[in-house]
């Protein structure tokens, strides 16, 4: 054979080799594909964890791209659904839901904190201990400081006018938001929309404290506002 033909049949075999690896090339765009899969697999996990159905996870979503995510970006599905509440059901569905999260996430702290405290008497008797944030026990975390307690959540219109009357009476106390996700920017918007002075904040006639779980330690019944006082080691409602 000639070197030309030669050369021929060479680029002709290249030629035909690279045709057929034209279907694996092609193979390679098949993993773009999976994420949206893992996507919807991540909020189908999420709306659970949440208990939430599916469309609902979507409308927070949406609702969080809007000038309510704008506005307060740290909220939670349910508080978000909550506020956005298009009928009374689902208001209260979404506090019920809050309600039943928020009793598990504490008794799993005060569990986790029963624990530690036994683990401290076996390993370091005697010393001084911390107690873990937020998992006071109502026997030893939950000492009153001789104040008023209030307990307030967000979105709660008697929760303001009661804090607006001890205000204006002059009484000092200390303010627990329950549900604040340890937010502190949360706290502070919730005490300026309810005219809290922040001169009284300043001088700490009036404190603004994360709940963390106080309020369902103090095992009260009733709505909030709550306005409490230790009375004799024992909690009371005033």
């Amino acid at each position: 054979m000639t070197l030309r033909p030669m050369l021929a049949a060479v680029l002709l075999s290249v030629s035909l080799g690279a045709s057929a690896q034209s279907p694996v090339t092609n193979a390679r765009v098949v993993p773009s594909q999976v994420q949206p899969n893992t996507d919807a697999a991540l909020d189908e996990r999420q709306a659970r964890d949440w208990g939430l159905q599916p469309e609902e996870w979507a409308r927070f979503r949406q609702l969080m791209q809007g000038p309510l995510g704008v506005h307060s970006p740290q909220l939670d599905p349910l508080t978000a659904l909550g506020i956005e509440a298009r009928s009374d059901g689902e208001r209260r569905r979404y506090a019920e839901l809050q309600v039943r999260m928020e009793a598990r996430r504490v008794e799993k702290l005060l569990a986790y904190q029963r624990a530690y405290d036994a683990a401290w008497q076996r390993l370091a008797p005697g010393q001084p201990r911390v107690n873990l944030p937020g998992a006071k026990t109502p026997a030893a975390g939950n000492t009153g400081s001789g104040r008023l307690a209030v307990f307030i959540k967000a979105d709660c219109a008697s929760c303001a006018q009661r804090v607006q009357q001890l205000q204006a009476a002059g009484t000092a106390f200390d303010l627990y938001m329950v549900g604040s996700r340890q937010d502190d920017a949360r706290i502070r918007q919730w005490a300026t929309q309810a005219g809290i002075d922040p001169a009284r904040v300043r001088a700490r006639t009036v404190t603004l404290n994360h709940d963390a779980g106080r309020w369902l330690s103090l095992g009260l019944p009733g709505e909030l506002p709550a306005v409490v006082r230790e009375v004799n080691g024992q909690w009371q409602r005033q």
